[in-house]
């Protein structure tokens, strides 16, 4: 058989089924990124439309916000393919959203409540990503593995 053809059993066994836990962090990251979205085209939104200080700064947080957006959702897609690469950029979100998390609960305001959301979204989600059985899933080698 060439290496360009694979039997319905190898084709199986390469599909397998997603873990649960994969299937979870995937979920995770994609609420992130849907909320980074959501959050940069409200910055943009009253930037444009309302009274900003500096409505130059607010534009430019808005379209910033909503680019970061998409590591986390290309992460979540690639979660969901069960994409070998996808698990680094899942975890810089999460490490980047952890000092967010932490600021947000320093604030004396309503901000509070979305940083213990965040915290706990960001250890879930890594917890989630570094499990055996997802990595194992997403075909990462560990050191001293290769084979």
């Amino acid at each position: 058989m060439s290496s360009e053809q694979t039997s319905p059993q190898e084709t199986a066994e390469g599909a397998g089924t997603r873990p649960r836990r994969l299937t979870y962090a995937a979920v995770l990251a994609a609420l992130e990124g849907v909320a980074l979205l959501a959050g940069g085209l409200w910055v943009l939104v009253l930037g444009v439309t309302g009274t900003p200080d500096d409505r130059q700064q607010a534009v430019t947080l808005g379209i910033t916000l909503a680019v970061l957006a998409l590591l986390p959702l290309l992460a979540a897609r690639g979660l969901l393919l069960r994409r070998g690469w996808s698990r680094g950029p899942a975890v810089i979100t999460q490490l980047i959203a952890l000092p967010v998390a932490y600021n947000l609960l320093k604030a004396d305001s309503m901000a509070v409540p979305a940083g213990i959301v965040l915290a706990a979204v960001a250890v879930a989600a890594l917890v989630l990503l570094v499990n055996r059985e997802t990595t194992q899933a997403l075909g990462i080698k560990g050191p001293g593995r290769a084979e």
